[in-house]
């Protein structure tokens, strides 16, 4: 196979949709041997290639902060869905909230969180969040106690469908999330609807509704 043969996009199309998760330029290249190995501009290229040929279909090309995938467009989401007989992850207010406040000032303690919340941060939350491969730690706050900063990960950025940070929705442009029918709409990612228990408190247990 030569470097301008066509079959460089069938190529990087099925390592796409083999892989089951976005795949970098470095990994692309890597499919080649060296004597048949694409320069980047011919990889990238040919990806742009294959994001015009899917125009008018169901799926599309999308560069995601772990690289690129291949993907069902956003509007076709309420049909996929009935695929699966689970319901998608519900996760509560104090959850997203926080993850809200990690996204957009990070890195950030958890008592940097509590002291915007005006309540205390359930290690469940943090837990939950890291499990989903969300948030990790990065350092420690050069305070008395060295708390742990809290930032997100390229698992945050492929799961709502950016690119990096800089596409985050601009805080104006985000609902209110204390609405009953608050939700978070990342740029075409499936929204990730609030739950409501206005009659709990604040607790670990009440605080904590991530399952």
């Amino acid at each position: 196979m030569t470097r301008e043969s066509p079959q460089l996009g069938n190529i990087l199309e099925a390592a796409l949709l083999a892989a089951g998760r976005p795949l970098n330029l470095d990994e692309l290249m890597a499919l080649f041997e060296d004597a048949d190995r694409p320069t980047r501009n011919q990889v990238r290229k040919a990806l742009d290639e294959l994001q015009s040929n899917f125009a008018g279909r169901g799926i599309e090309l999308k560069e995601v902060g772990g690289g690129f995938r291949i993907q069902v467009k956003a509007e076709l989401a309420p049909w996929m869905a009935r695929l699966w007989e689970e319901r998608p992850a519900r996760y509560s207010r104090a959850l997203l909230e926080t993850l809200s406040l990690i996204a957009y000032r990070q890195p950030i303690t958890r008592g940097e969180i509590e002291a915007v919340r005006g309540v205390t941060v359930s290690p469940h939350i943090v837990r939950t969040l890291e499990e989903r491969g969300w948030i990790r730690v990065v350092g420690h706050r050069d305070v008395p106690g060295h708390p742990e900063m809290l930032a997100t990960t390229r698992e945050f950025l492929d799961y709502f469908n950016l690119r990096s940070l800089d596409e985050l929705p601009t805080l104006a442009d985000i609902r209110d999330i204390t609405s009953p029918e608050a939700e978070l709409d990342f740029d075409g990612a499936a929204p990730v609807q609030i739950v409501h228990d206005v009659k709990a408190p604040e607790t670990p247990a009440a605080d904590a509704e991530a399952e």
